[in-house]
């Protein structure tokens, strides 16, 4: 019986969870993450793309009455709390293509103004070009979060995803307002956490910051998943560049690859790029081959976030959607090409803007993570994703209809009908600038 899941191949290991689901858009990560951090008992250890220290993890009503709020005063104020308690967060030291959009002096910043317990560091990546995009947020070893979502500005939002929303402003330090923002996140606990929480310490001693003692607890910690997926096996997928320290790792490309040459009859995929020629490839040659017809469902931003991106991206990625539009149509399979767009009263339409790293084929594999289909997710840039198998023999089991479910509850989203009955999803998502 055939398995994506190969350890030293599309995956570095596969441990137990004893609870895992996904946490979509920002609104419920963030909650999960502030419900947890307030159970911890001895460290909470973090690592992200960007973090900003004045970002509410509540908002609107929920905020009322919860005390502190604030990402770093929330984490200060846990400290104080509890004279047991580490809190340890690893930052990318970022290129300098973005300092206009980054907080400058963080190291004083979360520093000096916080507990002695409270540490912020900075990562360097080996390549000068390339950046850690790792998101991960531990509690005690118990839980795990991690995917496509930092802790920093212009990234909240919940599932409605309205076209004006009070609740995504950040205050007076960021005058940008954002608009709609979609993206999911996972958790993990149990073994599975405990694989995460050495990853986190092996990333932070080759930053050059040292051995953390971060003992796993037996903390009872809830999380409230907003999908659901039921105790099972998951895979930690990796990309790492080689380095001193490390050797080269491209197993969430094998994994990419390997899923996509498996599937029979649904390829579905969200997220920020798709320049990839990895992955492109792959689905090429799966169009091509003798098998049944695919239904390959892209769920994509209708623009970049920035002109560097649009610079960097834009048209190696209208030309590979191109191709894999006219090899769809010579081969028999359907593809579409969407974004998500939403609605004001007024009948404005405003994109929302994909940020989600999420691969799902034949309801039977799902992977969410941190890595783009882009060349350097699969390559160049440090990536950490989670994948689920289920049984490949046409058998139905509780991972197979929860990965289904998923599914459809993201279609669901894109298409406006979270709160209503499923729809025709066609009907109510735009196609991306006429390419389908």
């Amino acid at each position: 019986m055939k398995t994506l899941l190969r350890p030293g191949d599309t995956c570095h290991t596969i441990d137990d969870s004893s609870a895992c689901g996904l946490l979509v858009d920002a609104a419920d990560y963030y909650r999960a993450f502030h419900r947890a951090a307030q159970q911890a008992q001895r460290f909470i250890a973090i690592t992200g793309w960007q973090f900003d220290r004045e970002v509410a993890l509540l908002r609107g009503e929920e905020a009322a009455g919860a005390g502190e709020v604030r990402f770093l005063a929330f984490l200060d104020g846990l400290c104080a709390a509890n004279r047991a308690l580490h809190v340890y967060i690893l930052a990318w030291d970022y290129s300098p293509i973005y300092a206009l959009e980054r907080e400058w002096l963080q190291g004083a910043l979360f520093n000096w103004t916080t507990s002695p317990r409270l540490q912020f560091e900075l990562d360097v990546h080996p390549a000068s070009t390339g950046s850690h995009h790792q998101k991960m947020a531990i509690i005690d070893g118990v839980v795990a979060f991690t995917g496509g979502m930092d802790i920093c500005a212009s990234r909240w939002d919940d599932r409605r995803h309205l076209v004006v929303n009070t609740d995504r402003d950040e205050g007076p330090l960021h005058l940008r307002k954002h608009g709609p923002y979609h993206d999911v996140q996972s958790y993990v606990k149990g073994d599975a956490a405990t694989r995460i929480t050495a990853l986190f310490r092996e990333r932070w001693k080759n930053a050059g910051h040292g051995d953390l003692d971060l003992p796993i607890m037996t903390t009872s910690i809830t999380v409230e998943p907003t999908l659901p997926l039921p105790p099972s096996r998951v895979a930690l997928s990796r990309t790492v560049c080689a380095s001193e320290s490390s050797l080269q790792v491209r197993e969430i490309r094998a994994l990419y690859c390997a899923a996509i040459a498996a599937a029979q009859t649904v390829i579905y995929i969200e997220n920020q790029y798709f320049t990839s020629r990895s992955v492109f490839d792959a689905l090429i040659s799966r169009m091509r081959a003798q098998g049944t017809k695919l239904q390959i469902v892209f769920v994509l931003p209708k623009k970049a976030e920035a002109l560097k991106e649009e610079l960097a991206l834009g048209l190696e990625q209208t030309k590979l959607l191109r191709e894999l539009k006219r090899v769809a149509v010579e081969h028999g399979h359907g593809l579409g090409l969407y974004c998500s767009v939403a609605r004001g009263d007024d009948g404005r339409e405003v994109a929302t803007y994909i940020h989600s790293k999420v691969l799902s084929v034949d309801d039977r594999f799902l992977t969410v993570g941190s890595a783009n289909t882009t060349n350097r997710s699969m390559g160049l840039d440090t990536e950490l994703n989670l994948s689920w198998e289920g049984s490949w023999d046409g058998s139905q089991d509780a991972l197979t209809d929860a990965v289904r479910d998923v599914r459809v509850s993201l279609l669901r989203e894109h298409a406006g009908l979270v709160d209503e009955d499923f729809a025709s999803v066609v009907d109510l998502v735009e196609h991306l600038d006429g390419i389908v």
